[in-house]
C-alpha cells in the first residue's frame, strides 16, 4: 500500500471518529438542560437545527433562542444514540444516528419517551467539525 493511500485512509478514520465526538458533545449540551450558551460551540456560523415540531432555526443566536426555549420545556433528558452510518468527503461529511431516550416535559407535566433519527450535513472549519445542518426526525413519542 502507497503511503499517500494509508494517509488518505488514516485522515478518514480521524474525521469519523471526530464527528463521533461532536456528536457526543451535542448529546452531553442537551443532556445539560439544552445548553444554550454552549449550543452554539457545536455548529458553523451559518448552521441549521431543524426539528420538525420542535422547530428550525438558522445561525448561532437562532440556535442559541431555540435551546433557550427547550431549557424551559425540558427539566430533564437523555440523548442515547447508536448506530452511526457516517461518509466524510474531504471537509463535508453527511450522518444518521438513532436516538431513544427520556425527557421530562416541564411545560406539560409529563415524563416522555421519544425515538428519533438525525441526518446530519457537516463541514471542516478550521480544521474542526460541525454540525452545517441537523435534522430530527421524531418515529414514537410515549407518554404525551
Amino acid at each position: 500500500m502507497e503511503l499517500s493511500e494509508l494517509e488518505k485512509r488514516i485522515t478518514r478514520l480521524e474525521d469519523i471518529e471526530a464527528i463521533k465526538q461532536l456528536k457526543a458533545r451535542y448529546c452531553d449540551i442537551c443532556d445539560d438542560l439544552h445548553n444554550p450558551d454552549r449550543i452554539a460551540s457545536v455548529f458553523a456560523k451559518d448552521g441549521i437545527w431543524e426539528g420538525g415540531e420542535f422547530g428550525q432555526a438558522k445561525g448561532h443566536e437562532a440556535i442559541r433562542h431555540l435551546f433557550s426555549g427547550f431549557r424551559d420545556q425540558f427539566s430533564f433528558s437523555q440523548h442515547n444514540i447508536m448506530n452511526p452510518i457516517i461518509e466524510v468527503d474531504g471537509d463535508r461529511a453527511t450522518g444518521s444516528w438513532y436516538i431513544v431516550g427520556p425527557w421530562d416535559d416541564a411545560k406539560q407535566n409529563k415524563k416522555i419517551w421519544m425515538t428519533a433519527k438525525y441526518n446530519d450535513d457537516y463541514v471542516k472549519v478550521g480544521g474542526e467539525w460541525k454540525y452545517q445542518h441537523l435534522r430530527v426526525e421524531i418515529r414514537f413519542v410515549a407518554g404525551r
